[in-house]
């Protein structure tokens, strides 16, 4: 599946940048939330998001980059996210957190930064329906990928087999992802691929870019 990330869209021109990506053939649009403490920058709002709501049905997530996904959460959830992801490392009590979400009618989901193990989240894979394996450090757009993510990811999936939810949780990787990175993650296990710089500079368009992922990934998998 190919989730593009709208932080590189012309900011004044979401609904727009939205609409197109659908057309594209994504199979969801991702949301970076940045808080300016979490990570460096600062981003989307939930009435932002509700404001491009109307523009196509396809599933929004919110990729919380935050330091209080619970204060947060219902906000994003009634902006029209149907899931939410949260960092292992921004929450105290993450089981809690994730239950919060689940409560609020929404899929959890949750997410490593580069230098935080697979352990951190052993515990919670019964409450997640994604997983998402971080290829760069947050807060950024258009970083280098880390191809030494690639045994992580492995671990990540060896993880989901070993507690039977292997058929139940996406594992999705976020940071880097073109052309030339992508098979490496797609044959590490990762089913869901964020993309954004590769998709809004691909020198034939955004469908054309969607197309080259998926295929490069399809292959890669196969």
């Amino acid at each position: 599946m190919i989730a593009p990330s709208v932080l590189p869209a012309d900011f004044s021109r979401l609904g727009d940048a939205v609409e197109a990506l659908a057309q594209a053939g994504v199979d969801l649009i991702q949301w970076d939330v940045m808080d300016g403490q979490f990570v460096p920058n600062l981003t989307f709002g939930p009435d932002v998001i509700a404001s491009t709501r109307d523009r196509t049905d396809l599933p929004f997530e919110a990729h919380l980059m935050v330091w209080t996904p619970d204060a947060m959460a219902r906000h994003y959830v009634e902006a029209g996210c149907s899931r939410l992801i949260v960092h292992a490392e921004a929450t105290t009590h993450l089981h809690r957190t994730l239950g919060n979400i689940a409560e609020l009618g929404a899929s959890a989901a949750v997410a490593l930064n580069p230098a935080t193990p697979p352990s951190a989240i052993a515990h919670v894979l019964d409450l997640v329906d994604l997983v998402l394996v971080m290829t760069v450090n947050p807060g950024f757009g258009g970083q280098r990928y880390i191809a030494t993510m690639e045994p992580k990811i492995r671990e990540v999936q060896a993880m989901l087999e070993a507690a039977g939810r292997a058929d139940e949780v996406h594992i999705e990787v976020d940071g880097g992802i073109a052309a030339d990175t992508v098979a490496g993650a797609a044959a590490a296990g990762a089913n869901v691929l964020v993309a954004g710089s590769a998709l809004f500079r691909h020198p034939d368009g955004l469908g054309a870019a969607v197309s080259e992922l998926r295929s490069l990934a399809t292959a890669a998998r196969a």
